[in-house]
């Protein structure tokens, strides 16, 4: 039998048992990849990660990602998530800040490690410039799949598709009570949206927390996701959006988000976005981790 060791982290948060959780398999050499899709299922984990030698030297890991359902090409809270295992192992150079480079199926993925005290501390990952797509026009199949009235959608702000390699649809919300309140409705999703959108992201501008821009939630049906704690790789698409259309102004931004408070798990995630004539230029996303445990599979 083989045996391979995982690390067990909660990702956007400074303390265990909040975030996201992430299950880290910092060396994956040999493993089957139904192996690898086998295994967020089986611990109830929305994505699992596995670190390879990269595939070009100058590089320095080969991360895959995988929720219960498939293979994504890039993510959030994993590669925050695997930034920091690899750095507690002290498998990346030692530093206030290091810079890593991940190959991603999106590509090379730039990760940025702070530490302090000689410890892991913030993790920010560099993601593709936010792209959007076609606006949903049709507010009452929308709200009837949310559970909620169409005068909880808000009023000023589209749902318009937006990605940074994985696509979601934004729905902009209007307030924090009907955004709480929200419950994907299956039998919606399986008549009207299946197949014909990509995953549902739901925010509110501001938040429970002071100084927060946006309040979130996310429904990921077709990842095998019933609701998300943190979802990283649509955060700066959300930043973008939020520029777009006015929510926040300037050239260089630092922005906090919330999600995962009504799942018992708040995350608070970390967005930077850079752009010069309103053009977007670079994107960061990261946030703190805590580790819970570690142990070993046998297949």
């Amino acid at each position: 039998m083989a045996q391979y060791h995982y690390q067990f982290v909660d990702v956007f948060t400074d303390q265990p048992f909040a975030g996201n959780q992430l299950a880290v398999f910092p060396d994956a050499k040999g493993m089957p990849e139904r192996l690898m899709q086998l295994i967020p299922r089986e611990f109830n984990l929305s994505e699992a990660t596995y670190v390879f030698p990269p595939a070009d030297s100058s590089n320095q890991f080969k991360v895959r990602i995988f929720t219960p359902a498939k293979e994504l090409p890039i993510a959030g809270h994993p590669t925050i998530g695997t930034g920091y295992v690899l750095a507690r192992l002290g498998l990346v150079p030692s530093g206030d800040s290091v810079v890593v480079r991940f190959e991603e199926g999106v590509g090379v993925v730039p990760v940025e490690i702070h530490s302090a005290g000689g410890h892991p501390d913030l993790v920010l990952m560099d993601q593709p410039i936010p792209t959007f797509g076609e606006v949903f026009e049709d507010r009452a199949r929308l709200a009837a799949l949310l559970g909620i009235e169409p005068a909880g959608l808000h009023p000023d702000l589209p749902a318009q598709i937006g990605s940074a390699g994985v696509p979601f649809l934004i729905i902009p919300i209007a307030d924090l009570p009907t955004i709480r309140r929200a419950r994907l409705n299956l039998e919606v999703w399986e008549r009207d949206f299946k197949g014909r959108t990509p995953e549902y992201f739901l925010f509110t501008p501001g938040g429970e927390r002071p100084g927060t821009a946006a309040h979130c939630r996310m429904f990921g049906p077709g990842l095998g996701i019933v609701e998300d704690p943190a979802t990283g790789v649509i955060q700066g698409p959300l930043g973008g959006y939020l520029l777009k259309y006015g929510l926040v102004s300037g050239e260089s931004l630092t922005l906090m988000s919330e999600q995962g408070f009504e799942m018992g798990r708040p995350s608070l995630i970390t967005v930077m976005v850079e752009s010069q004539a309103g053009a977007i230029r670079r994107v960061r996303v990261g946030g703190r981790c805590a580790f819970v445990g570690q142990g070993t599979i046998e297949v």
